[in-house]
């Protein structure tokens, strides 16, 4: 079975600096973290975006994050993930 993505609830997590999600397999709960630097895009390195702006990244990058996700699953197999910018290219 592969990792799919029923729930489009994500969240900021202020003390991991990262946007986290949750994908299923079969009844298992995966969790993924997106670090800020993969959701910054094109923001000159060290500029903070707000809580709001990593949230709307997140959801206009929402496809091609799931597509991430679930290759990084595939290898791994671990119920917690994080993503960097590095999984983006």
């Amino acid at each position: 079975m592969t990792v799919a993505f029923l729930n489009p609830s994500r969240s900021f997590d202020e003390a991991r600096n990262a946007v986290v999600f949750f994908g299923h397999d079969g009844m298992f709960e995966i969790r993924f973290f997106v670090e800020i630097a993969a959701l910054a895009g094109g923001q000159p390195r060290g500029a903070r975006m707000s809580e709001a702006q990593y949230l709307s990244a997140f959801d206009a990058m929402r496809a091609s994050i799931h597509d991430v996700a679930r290759k990084a699953y595939s290898h791994s197999r671990r119920n917690s993930n994080t993503l960097t910018a590095t999984d983006f290219r």
